[in-house]
């Protein structure tokens, strides 16, 4: 069931109907499975660490130890940042209209960011706001599908056909390795003086 996504631009509230873009829908895709000798299909297991237990599906599962080992319940637990201060939780952006900046963004902008979810919007009441999409506007803002820690980066932008999408991601984060190394040239001189000196004349020996 697609689900409703309202924004605030300019003093009045859009609402759009949004379903996800399934990747397996557009481009298809296949499952590997594997049988032994009598025909039954297997299921993957996890060896366990004394190299004799086999888990089956199901049977792991995570818990939170303090530093002295004991026990921690999740919800006892608090996220903080690199220099210790509590991270406040974002919400649902579904629990709320979600404010558009009425300033549009550069292109650059939204190239600048990793792509990793795309929803077609469907809109359910009329609004100008359409038309400045489909005229190239690309909007920004802020974006958390259940709430959690922080929220991700989304955008509302049109394609040419003047289909209207939400694409969300996070800004590229690109890391420098290191300088880039300079090729050292050997000049013919030298070259030649390294040969000459290989060349030994056993004779003088």
């Amino acid at each position: 069931m697609a689900k409703q996504l309202i924004f605030n631009w300019r003093g009045c509230e859009v609402p759009f109907e949004m379903n996800k873009v399934d990747r397996a829908k557009l481009y298809g895709y296949k499952e590997l499975e594997v049988f032994d000798e009598n025909g039954e299909r297997c299921e993957l297991a996890t060896l366990a660490e004394d190299g004799h237990t086999i888990i089956g599906r199901g049977g792991t599962g995570f818990g939170y130890l303090t530093a002295d080992g004991f026990w921690s319940e999740k919800s006892a637990l608090k996220a903080v940042d690199s220099d210790g201060r509590e991270i406040e939780p974002v919400t649902s952006s579904f629990n709320a209209p979600i404010d558009l900046l009425d300033a549009p963004i550069s292109v650059d902008d939204y190239l600048n960011h990793t792509i990793r979810s795309v929803y077609s919007m469907g809109l359910l009441d009329p609004s100008p706001l359409t038309d400045i999409l489909r005229s190239g506007s690309i909007y920004k803002f802020p974006f958390s599908y259940r709430g959690g820690l922080e929220s991700d980066t989304a955008f509302l932008i049109a394609n040419d056909q003047g289909d209207i999408f939400m694409t969300v991601g996070r800004p590229t984060e690109i890391s420098m390795i290191g300088l880039q190394r300079t090729t050292v040239s050997v000049s013919e001189d030298e070259s030649d003086l390294d040969s000459a000196d290989d060349d030994l004349d056993f004779g003088m020996i």
